[in-house]
């Protein structure tokens, strides 16, 4: 056999072209996305620690310079200074979720005494209940406590969604200044109260399990040091008077419609039960990414990159924005990458909005149309 007749060795192939099938996955996204950020995966003790801090002492100076300001305008800066800095001290809890529980010695605790107790939002209702809203089985289905189709609801579910909100402090205090208390004494309104309010879930349906064993006791003592911190408030209208409690709540309000306002564009909520890849489950999810800046606003601590978090749950929040750069550099990532960026809230709620006018969602953008950050 000469040279020219022999048979040259077959090219090894690469994975096949995504097609776009809620099933499956763009590997050369998930595969770019784990290699690219192997160097970028740790915390940081200095940046979560400083920024934590940082952000609970302005926001409890400044709630205290609006109960005690003269002037009601000064009370409303103030109470606007307190709202953004509470809000992203508070939006630790989703950090704490994911890092490893000895990847920072001592921040859980710290973030619990500082800002979880005192805002009566302790880790536990963020613990477990996330890592539902991340499993591929569970994402977007009736067992995921922070899912609703929002997309395929009726109109008037979008306002309220974010209306309901404002009670969110309110029902904070009874289900921990008055139920909790009264649940020693009532095994069934104990184990309710547990079941039903102990998650910070939008999914009406979704039902707690009991704790498991590992983190029982660790629930316990947060769940009692709320719930001390719950009664103490009540008590303090009749010792300090009403006000400063009122503007308490009100900035806690504040921080909640806030909250409320970042999960409704933090998704499409356009699955309607069915398990999805991790692909389009990033494909449901939202990034807002730089060049705007109001996103770091309404989207601290690293949850402007939401959809790019889909991807890489456990990528520390200092790391997000590096990582969005190197998937936009990359080439067979980048195409499927692009297509879940927007460019800010309010384009993303029309968009929710008009799926909620036609009853389904929007048919998918042309690869070449995609939204991009401005």
């Amino acid at each position: 056999m000469t040279a020219s007749t022999a048979s040259s060795p077959v090219q090894s192939a690469g994975p096949p072209a995504y097609s776009g099938a809620r099933t499956e996955d763009d590997k050369a996204l998930l595969r770019a996305a784990a290699e690219l950020t192997r160097d970028i995966s740790t915390a940081k003790p200095h940046i979560y620690w400083s920024d934590m801090l940082l952000s609970a002492a302005v926001g409890y100076a400044a709630l205290a310079g609006a109960i005690l300001a003269p002037a009601l305008w000064q009370t409303i800066a103030l109470g606007v200074i307190s709202t953004l800095a509470l809000y992203r001290a508070l939006l630790f809890i989703h950090e704490l979720t994911h890092l490893h529980r000895n990847a920072l010695p001592g921040f859980r605790t710290t973030w619990n005494l500082l800002v979880g107790i005192p805002m009566l939002t302790p880790s536990f209702m963020y613990e477990d209940g996330h890592t539902i809203h991340h499993s591929r089985k569970r994402y977007g289905t009736r067992d995921d406590p922070e899912y609703l189709p929002l997309a395929l609801m009726k109109p008037w579910s979008l306002p309220l969604f974010v209306l309901i909100a404002l009670l969110a402090p309110i029902g904070l205090v009874l289900r921990f200044g008055v139920l909790a208390p009264l649940g020693l004494f009532i095994p069934a309104l104990r184990r309710a109260n547990w079941a039903r309010f102990s998650t910070l879930a939008i999914n009406p349906e979704f039902r707690r399990r009991p704790a498991d064993p590992q983190n029982r006791r660790r629930f316990a003592w947060l769940e009692a040091g709320a719930a001390l911190w719950g009664m103490a408030l009540i008590a303090s209208v009749f010792v300090i008077g009403w006000q400063p409690l009122v503007v308490a709540l009100a900035i806690f309000s504040a921080v909640a419609v806030l909250n409320q306002l970042r999960t409704l564009v933090a998704h499409l909520w356009e699955n309607e039960g069915e398990a999805m890849s991790v692909t389009a489950q990033y494909l449901d999810t939202a990034n807002v990414p730089p060049p705007g800046w109001i996103a770091a606003l309404w989207a601290p601590v690293g949850l402007r990159f939401h959809a790019l978090h889909h991807l890489l749950p456990s990528l520390p929040y200092h790391s997000l924005g590096e990582a969005h750069r190197r998937l936009t550099a990359h080439e067979a990532a980048s195409v499927t990458y692009g297509k879940a960026h927007y460019r800010g809230m309010a384009p993303l709620i029309g968009r929710i909005a008009s799926s909620t006018m036609r009853g389904r969602p929007q048919q998918a953008e042309p690869a070449g149309d995609t939204v991009q950050a401005s």
